[in-house]
């Protein structure tokens, strides 16, 4: 009989302590950046959610990983958070 040893990848040793940032009190007036990670449908998901977001009178800024299989380049991140007041991560499947 043999030995299985099955690893969690998702599994932290040690979690990233982050502070949580102050919710915004609303979207009226406010920049929000969506943010598509390539996966199939994410676009088509985050289309709809635009369309509510602008009906909330927010301004609406796209952005698009190069890859789902990949990190996004932190020069991304960087445009981001520079840009606009909050992000919204579009996941599909």
């Amino acid at each position: 009989m043999s030995t299985m040893m099955m690893l969690d990848p998702t599994s932290e040793h040690r979690p990233a302590e982050r502070q949580l940032l102050p919710r915004l009190k609303t979207l009226s007036e406010t920049t929000v950046g969506l943010l598509d990670i390539s996966k199939p449908r994410g676009k088509e998901f985050l289309d709809e959610v635009q369309v509510e977001l602008e009906a909330l009178g927010a301004t609406v800024l796209r952005y698009a990983k190069p890859t789902f299989a990949r990190v996004a380049p932190k020069e991304l991140y960087q445009r981001i958070s520079s840009e606009c007041d909050a992000v919204i991560e579009g996941l599909a499947d």
